[in-house]
C-alpha cells in the first residue's frame, strides 16, 4: 500500500496552536496515567535507560516482521507458494513462541504509550499463530465461502507483468501448486482422523468452488488472465505464455482436478454431521479462544448470548418506529416478507446494481468531510464479487490493494440478483466502503511512523465494530434517503445482533442449524439465500461473527461518554480521529485512549 507520514494528532485539523496543547496535556496525562511513581525529574541514566529499552524493543520488533515476512518474498523471480511442510510449521511455532516470551520480558513502564499499544498488539498476533497452531487450525484450511485454493487466485498481482524476469517468478508459482495442495489435502485427511472436519452442511456444492477454475480453454482460465493483456512484441514473451499454457493445463487444472475428486469422494462424504465446533477435539476451549481473539474480551459464550437478545429486543422496537412512520399495519414480519419480495426492492441486473452501489459510494465520499478532519490517500473502486466464489460468498467484502498501483475495491455480490435488496445497499456502503473498512484500513496503512506490525494488522473487534458503527453514522448525517433504506439499516444491525445469538447459540448452547436459520428470518430482513449463506459462515468459521456488534457497543459507549464528559465541548470530528489515531487494537486499548482524549480535552 502507499505509505506517507501521518499527522498524529489529526483531530486537531490545521491549528498548529491547539496542536501545541494537545502534544504538551498528551505528555502530562501521559506522566499521570503510565508512568506515575517516577521521578518528576529524569536523571540522565534513566533517559538513557528508556532509550535503550526503546531501541531494543524496536529491533525485537524488525526481527519479528522479517520473520514473518520470510515466507513471502519481494523478489518477483521467485515463487510465492508458501512453504506450509509439517516442519516448517513446527519450526515457526517454536519462533513465535521465542518471541512472545523475549517480548514478555520488557517492564511497560520502560517503553512509551504508544510501544505500550505496539507491545499488545504484537503479542496478540503472536499469540494467535501459536493458538491456531495448537488447535491444528491447518486441518481445516477452508470456510463454506473460502479456501487456499480460490486464494491463489489473485497471485499474478504479486507480479510484475510488463517484465519477463518476473513472469518466470510466475510461472514457478503456478508450478508449485500441485505440492502445494497435496500437502493441504494432507493436513485434510489428518483433521479427518481426529473428527476435525467441516460440517456436511455448509460444505453442499462448495466443490464447485474448485470445479468453476477448471477450464478446458487455458485462454479461459484465471491463471492465464494477465497474459492476455499483453501485446508487446517480443519472442521470449511468446515462449513465456507457450510455457505458462503447458503449466496451467498439466500441473494447475489436474492439482485443482485431484482437489475436486478429494473433495467429492473423501471429504465431503466423512464431513461430520453436527455443526458445533465443540465436538471437535478441544473444541469448547478452542471457541473460547475465538471468543477471545475476534473480539479481544473475556467474555464467555453464555454473557455474549445474553447481550444478543437484549439487543434483538432494543433493535425490534426500533424496526416498530419505521413501520408507523410509513403506515404499514401489519408485522414486522409482514413488513419484511412485504420487502423481501416486493419487485421495486430489488435490481433487474447486475449492471444496475453495481451502478447503485456506485453513486452510493459517490455520495457518501462528498459527506466525509462532516465526520473526520483527515481522510486516506487511497482511493477505492467499486467491483463484482467474482464469479467462482459468489454463491456461496457473502453480500459485499472490501478487499485492501495488493500493491501500491492498486486501489482498494469494494466488492458486491451481484449473484442471485432477487435476493439483494436495494434498501439494504446503503447500509452495506457505509460499513465496506467508507466511512468503514476502506477508510479506517488506509488511515491505518498511512501512518508510517508506526512500525509495520501496527499498520497491517487487523483487530476484528475494532475494525468490524467500526464498520458497524460507520452504518450508524449514515443516520445521523441524512445518508437514508427513505424509510426502507433505514430499515435495510436496522436489519444490518439486527444481524450483527442476531450473530450473537446464533454464533454461540450453534457452537455451544446446542442449537440446530435450523433454529439459527429460522431465528435470522424471524429477525432480519435478509433474504433467506442471504441467511443461508450467513448462517453456514459462521459454522464454519467460529466466533469471528461475535467482533461486530461487540466492537461496536464499545465504540457506542465511548462516545455517549466523551459526550457526556465534554458537553458543548465535544467535537465528532476529533472523536472520530481519537478513535482513529493509533490504528487497529484492542478495546480495551481503546477505551485507555479515549479516556486520555477525554482528560486532554477537558484541560484544552
Amino acid at each position: 500500500m502507499p505509505r506517507r507520514t501521518f499527522n498524529y494528532f489529526p483531530y486537531l485539523g490545521c491549528q498548529p496552536a491547539s496542536a501545541l496543547r494537545y502534544v504538551l496535556l498528551a505528555a502530562l496525562t501521559f506522566g499521570m496515567l503510565v508512568m506515575s511513581g517516577c521521578s518528576s525529574t529524569e536523571r540522565p541514566e534513566q533517559k538513557q535507560d528508556l532509550q535503550t529499552t526503546s531501541a531494543t524493543f524496536n529491533k525485537l520488533l524488525d526481527s519479528i516482521w522479517t520473520f514473518e515476512q520470510s515466507g513471502q518474498s519481494d523478489d518477483l523471480k521467485a515463487s510465492k507458494i508458501p512453504n506450509i511442510s509439517p516442519e516448517k510449521l513446527a519450526a515457526d511455532n517454536a519462533q513465535y513462541q521465542s518471541y512472545i516470551a523475549s517480548l514478555q520480558g520488557f517492564d511497560l513502564n520502560q517503553l512509551s504509550h504508544e510501544e505500550q499499544i505496539t507491545h499488545t498488539i504484537q503479542l496478540y498476533r503472536l499469540q494467535n499463530y501459536v493458538d491456531e497452531y495448537r488447535y491444528n487450525a491447518h486441518f481445516v484450511p477452508l470456510t463454506s465461502e473460502y479456501g487456499f485454493h480460490s486464494s491463489l487466485l489473485n497471485l499474478y498481482y504479486r507480479f510484475d507483468f510488463s517484465k519477463n524476469d518476473s513472469i518466470t517468478g510466475y510461472i514457478k508459482t503456478l508450478q508449485d501448486i500441485p505440492a502445494y495442495f497435496e500437502q493441504q489435502m494432507t493436513y485434510m485427511r489428518q483433521g479427518m482422523a481426529v473428527g476435525q472436519v467441516q460440517p456436511h452442511a455448509v460444505m453442499q456444492g462448495f466443490e464447485q468452488s474448485v470445479a468453476a477454475v477448471i477450464t478446458d480453454n487455458v485462454l479461459d482460465s484465471p491463471f492465464y488472465q494477465p497474459f492476455l493483456q499483453l501485446e508487446r512484441d517480443d519472442p521470449s514473451l511468446d515462449l513465456l505464455k507457450a510455457q505458462a499454457m503447458r503449466v496451467i493445463t498439466s500441473d494447475v487444472n489436474q492439482a485443482y482436478q485431484r482437489f475436486y475428486e478429494f473433495l467429492v469422494n473423501e471429504y465431503i462424504p466423512r464431513a461430520k454431521t453436527d455443526i458445533a465446533v465443540k465436538t471437535w477435539p478441544n473444541g469448547t476451549d478452542f471457541y473460547q479462544n475465538r471468543i477471545k481473539h475476534y473480539t479481544t474480551t473475556d467474555l464467555t459464550a453464555d454473557e455474549i448470548h445474553a447481550i444478543g437478545l437484549a439487543e434483538v429486543a432494543r433493535i425490534r422496537a426500533e424496526m416498530q418506529g419505521v413501520l408507523d412512520e410509513v403506515g404499514f399495519t401489519g408485522s414486522i414480519n409482514e413488513f419484511i416478507q412485504f420487502l423481501r419480495t416486493d419487485e421495486q426492492f430489488y435490481a433487474k441486473t447486475p449492471e444496475e446494481l453495481l451502478k447503485h452501489a456506485m453513486y452510493l459510494s459517490k455520495r457518501i465520499d462528498g459527506m466525509l468531510p462532516q465526520l473526520f478532519n483527515k481522510l486516506p490517500r487511497v482511493p477505492y473502486g467499486v467491483a463484482p464479487v467474482p464469479a467462482s466464489i459468489a454463491p456461496k460468498y457473502t453480500t459485499g467484502r472490501y478487499v485492501s490493494p495488493r500493491n501500491d498501483t492498486q486501489p482498494g475495491y469494494y466488492w458486491v455480490n451481484t449473484y442471485a440478483l432477487d435476493k439483494r435488496p436495494l434498501y439494504a445497499l446503503p447500509a452495506l456502503t457505509l460499513h465496506e466502503a467508507v466511512p468503514g473498512h476502506h477508510l479506517q484500513i488506509s488511515l491505518a496503512a498511512e501512518m508510517s511512523d508506526l512500525p509495520n506490525v501496527r499498520r497491517s494488522t487487523y483487530i476484528s473487534a475494532f475494525g468490524e465494530g467500526w464498520g458497524l458503527y460507520s452504518e450508524f453514522l449514515g443516520k445521523e448525517i441524512g445518508f437514508y434517503e427513505t424509510p426502507y433504506d433505514d430499515f435495510g439499516r436496522l436489519s444490518y444491525e439486527m444481524w450483527r445482533a442476531c450473530r450473537l445469538v446464533v454464533d454461540t447459540g450453534m457452537h455451544v448452547l446446542g442449537w440446530s442449524r435450523q433454529r439459527a436459520l429460522d431465528y435470522m428470518l424471524e429477525n432480519t430482513a435478509l433474504s433467506e439465500h442471504n441467511v443461508t449463506t450467513e448462517i453456514d459462515r459462521y459454522i464454519s468459521w467460529p466466533g469471528q461473527a461475535l467482533s461486530y456488534k461487540l466492537g461496536e457497543i464499545k465504540i457506542k459507549a465511548l462516545r455517549a461518554k466523551a459526550e457526556s464528559e465534554l458537553g458543548a465541548e465535544f467535537d465528532l470530528r476529533e472523536f472520530h480521529a481519537a478513535i482513529l489515531a493509533h490504528g487497529s487494537v484492542p478495546l480495551k486499548v481503546l477505551e485507555n485512549n479515549i479516556n486520555m482524549y477525554i482528560e486532554q480535552a477537558k484541560n484544552q
